[in-house]
């Protein structure tokens, strides 16, 4: 036999799911409770006390007038007593001739009562008045044999067994309340919900943020009138044109308003949390998100708790109809008809049970907890289909307070707010603070500001290669307010920060002209903006998608320089492309690396300003090239890695054009060179990591071109013609495969720098030493044996690069070139050992000129 305890324990849930029983499930567990007690109760009385007591039915006292059962259907008949009733008919069997004997028992006076007496009975209780009762022959085994077998023949089976069936019903509705709490694939999300509620409702933030909600909406209007003042304002010295308006793409890409009234407002201290405060609350708000996301798949929680409300409401209407036709059964006393003559001597017993009336109170007590239990199950089917149950609205909660943007939840999620609902409305209130982005916005700025101070910020600072003051911001969750106060900063670089928002304080940076935007789509306010307009010159922006790319952007009229490093051809939307740039009036230099299959239009935008175009491809062919004929200005033009097969013919309409870039493509040949003589301005071609094998003579009528790229390419010849050109101050022939260096060199009077590195040259011409400007000289990597002595005539030779030849000593004239150092001078160690000392003295000397590779 199993204890109360253990019973008990299949209601046993945690004590935090406590919030997620209302009132009514609490009711019906206590309720259970109770028909629990009562089963036990009754169960433990039938155990003790449960009996019949029978006693046989003498044929003498048998009213003759009450005939006897003969349907032979039944073996016994109850007879019912009421309050009043007189007398009862009590149908018997005739076995033959009573017995004889003078029976050793008495009959109760009770028993005998209940017939009407004849005159044969009026005269022998006359002759036996002296008797207490009448006598049977039965002894006491016979008794107890009957009264067992009559408990078993003549009770109702419900008498015998409303213990166990009041237990069987109670544990079952017990299991079907906390089905859900134990199921595994809810009580895992229920567990966790629980924890984060509970984590979220004790979180120093979240009475923080409340509590700033409500000095926000104290100070509100206080707000208004001094906001403006608490902050330096930037007066733009242009007029309004191009300035973002309602109806600006800004607006709308970024979600987010300009605000001229109060462009920023100070956190007031109530919100200043400690670092592990700090911590722990942005980890809710990822367990938060992370949660949402697998609970609102699913509604299984909410269909499991329909599902066993709708079982105990079934459960209930089964119990109610079966059970009230049971209660009349349960009666004091019964007749018995066991059919053991042959052991007994008598066919027909009257007995009573002595536990009937206890029986009968305790089921109509169990009948009023159904009714009661089962009335509350159909309140929780009226509550559960009366509103959507799969749909939770925080509208009140952003009334409240300045959280405008608390998400909407449904299915599993939203139910378990209804739940939480029932037992306090102040936890949803809590908990919806973690669902905003606002809030966790906040919460970051807070803890951002909190580890960047103006002294850590100020620590990385850096030079960079312009000699300008530099700042690079990584991965963090905003940018901290106190990079704002670095007045004296040029360049600003923010990369992969997300939530980025670039305040009005900087109208304070005056230093600043270069901004980096690197995956960082930022947000700006409408003096930021204004400031930025008029004072930035340099942008880069990096990318993922064209959509990424701020709409402010488009609007900066005073910008001089744009990069923008990303996937210009919009995936996910084909109508979404780079935007007009007809704004940027002063753009000088557009930088593109992307993946272009044609030149955006957009670009011809700023063809009358713009002087330098680059294009860097990923390695996508460029295909359409006529926007080029548009941009007559253009002084530089870099195509690079764009799968051009030849020299696009669009290039040849640029008359404005001094330096052509055609780095890393597939040329093999370049015989349209010769309408470069239409380019006047062209001075620098450069063709190098291509697969061109040979040049062509006409390049001959290039005669403006002052410096030549050839390297990286397939080159095994130079033809006289490159020579003729007599302008050329730079030539770079390395990395192919060219064995001679033509005599013809020497026509170059102008060369300054000539590199030819990575060849297969074997002897140095000495006409190359004619070329007496020459400043930069590359030799490295070829088999050059000697070097000639003429290279003292070389007296501006500032640059000298021997390594990797097949040389075994230096010529001593080396220190005739008076601007060459030891630092200018790559050769091998034991190479330059083999120099006199003297010559490595005046090589070893300090010079303040500085050398120059060309490139």
């Amino acid at each position: 036999m199993f204890t109360l305890a253990e019973v008990a324990s299949l209601s046993d849930i945690q004590p935090t799911y406590r919030i997620l029983k209302p009132w009514w499930d609490v009711f019906m567990d206590y309720l259970a409770v109770v028909m629990l007690m009562v089963a036990i109760f009754a169960g433990t009385m039938q155990l003790t006390k449960d009996q019949v007591v029978c006693l046989p039915v003498l044929q003498s006292t048998v009213n003759p007038k009450v005939q006897p059962d003969t349907t032979g259907k039944a073996d016994f008949t109850t007879v019912e007593t009421t309050t009043g009733q007189e007398e009862a008919s009590i149908g018997t069997v005739s076995y033959g001739s009573p017995p004889t004997e003078r029976p050793d028992i008495l009959l109760s006076g009770a028993t005998s009562s209940q017939y009407q007496p004849t005159e044969s009975d009026q005269e022998l209780k006359k002759e036996q008045k002296d008797s207490s009762g009448r006598k049977t022959n039965l002894d006491f085994q016979q008794y107890v044999f009957i009264n067992q077998m009559c408990y078993h023949l003549a009770l109702p089976w419900y008498s015998k067994y409303f213990p166990y069936l009041v237990l069987i019903h109670t544990i079952i509705l017990i299991v079907s309340s906390n089905f859900w709490f134990k199921y595994p694939k809810t009580c895992s999300k229920i567990e966790h919900f629980v924890s984060i509620l509970g984590k979220c409702f004790e979180s120093p933030w979240t009475t923080k943020a409340l509590s700033e909600t409500a000095c926000e909406d104290s100070e509100e209007n206080k707000q208004r009138l001094t906001g403006a003042q608490s902050l330096p304002k930037y007066v733009s010295t242009s007029s309004d044109e191009g300035s973002p308006s309602a109806s600006t793409p800004m607006i709308t890409k970024s979600g987010f308003k300009f605000s001229a009234d109060k462009p920023m407002i100070e956190i007031p201290s109530v919100t200043i949390l400690d670092k592990k405060d700090g911590e722990q609350a942005k980890a809710l708000f990822e367990k938060v998100r992370k949660f949402r996301a697998h609970v609102e798949d699913s509604d299984l929680i909410y269909k499991l708790y329909v599902g066993q409300t709708v079982i105990k409401t079934v459960k209930f209407i089964f119990i109610l109809c079966y059970t009230a036709n049971f209660v009349n059964t349960i009666s004091f006393e019964h007749i018995c008809n066991p059919k053991v003559e042959h052991l007994i001597g008598y066919t027909q017993f009257e007995c009573t049970h002595n536990m009937a009336y206890m029986l009968k109170k305790l089921l109509i007590s169990y009948i009023s907890l159904i009714c009661v239990y089962g009335f509350i199950c159909l309140y929780t089917l009226f509550w559960l289909f009366r509103i959507p149950l799969k749909e939770y609205s925080f509208e009140k909660v952003r009334e409240e307070s300045s959280f405008s943007d608390i998400p909407d939840v449904k299915n599993d999620f939203a139910f378990l707010l209804h739940m939480v609902d029932q037992y306090d409305q102040l936890y949803s209130k809590r908990f919806g603070v973690f669902l905003s982005e606002v809030s966790e916005n906040k919460l970051r700025g807070i803890s951002l500001n909190h580890e960047w101070t103006y002294e850590k910020l100020r620590q990385h600072v850096s030079r960079n290669a312009q000699d300008k003051q530099e700042l690079h911001l990584f991965m963090l969750s905003g940018v901290p307010d106190a990079v704002f106060d670095l007045t004296d900063l040029d360049v600003l670089k923010l990369e992969l920060i997300p939530e980025a928002k670039i305040t009005a304080k900087i109208s304070q940076m005056t230093n600043l002209q270069e901004l980096h935007l690197y995956h960082c789509p930022a947000k700006v306010e409408q003096t930021a903006f204004s400031f930025l307009r008029d004072h930035l010159r340099c942008l880069h922006v990096k990318f993922t998608d064209v959509a990424e790319i701020p709409a402010w952007v488009y609007l900066l009229k005073t910008l001089r320089e744009l990069y923008l490093i990303g996937n210009l051809n919009s995936e996910n939307n084909k109508m979404i492309g780079l935007e007009s740039l007809r704004e940027l009036r002063h753009l000088k230099i557009l930088h593109v690396k992307s993946n272009l299959t044609k030149i955006p239009p957009n670009i011809t935008d700023v063809a009358p300003h713009l002087t330098k175009l680059v294009i860097h491809n990923d390695g996508t062919k460029l295909v359409v090239l006529n926007s080029l004929k548009k941009m007559t200005n253009v002084a530089e033009l870099e195509l690079q890695n764009c799968e051009l097969e030849r020299i696009p013919h669009a290039i040849f309409s640029l008359s404005n054009l001094q330096e052509l870039d055609l780095k890393s493509n597939s040329i093999r040949t370049i015989e349209e060179i010769i309408s470069f003589q239409h380019l006047k301005r062209l001075t620098c071609l450069k063709l190098w990591h291509n697969k061109i094998v040979s040049i062509p003579s006409s390049i001959t009528h290039v005669k403006n071109l002052e410096s030549l790229y050839l390297s990286n390419n397939k080159l095994e010849t130079l033809p006289a013609a490159v020579f003729s050109l007599q302008k050329l101050r730079c030539l770079d022939v390395s990395y192919n495969s060219i064995a001679v260096i033509p005599v013809e060199i020497g026509l170059l009077q102008n060369l300054q720098h000539f590199h030819i590195t990575g060849n297969k040259v074997d002897v140095l011409p000495k006409q190359l030493f004619k070329c007496v400007k020459l400043r930069t000289l590359s030799l490295g990597q070829n088999c050059i044996t000697s070097i000639p002595d003429k290279v003292s005539q070389l007296l501006q030779l500032t640059y000298l690069e021997l390594k990797g030849n097949c040389l075994d000593r230096l010529p001593a004239t080396l220190g005739q070139c008076q601007l060459l150092r030891k630092s200018g001078l790559v050769v091998e160690d034991h190479l330059f050992d083999t120099l006199p000392s003297e010559v490595k003295e005046v090589l070893n000397q300090d010079t303040g000129i500085p050398f120059a590779n060309g490139i």
